[in-house]
């Protein structure tokens, strides 16, 4: 009976301590998933800045040539 109870007692460690490894882990490429794409988000949103901010100057430019 105590064998028993000694098994299931590891089995039960066992059990803890792998689902506390599996949650650290996921917890920790969750965080870098999001940095990712937050950077990722800051480098589309300066793209988008520039393409703007050429037509502007692309009909500054027209502009001054037919002037």
């Amino acid at each position: 009976m105590k064998v028993e109870w000694l098994a299931f007692a590891g089995a039960a460690v066992t059990a803890l301590l792998s689902f506390l490894g599996v949650y650290m882990s996921n917890r920790k490429q969750t965080a870098l998933m999001e940095y990712r794409l937050k950077q990722l988000e800051d480098k589309v949103g300066k793209h988008n800045n520039i393409e703007s901010r050429v037509v502007v100057l692309e009909t500054k430019m027209a502009n001054y040539h037919s002037a």
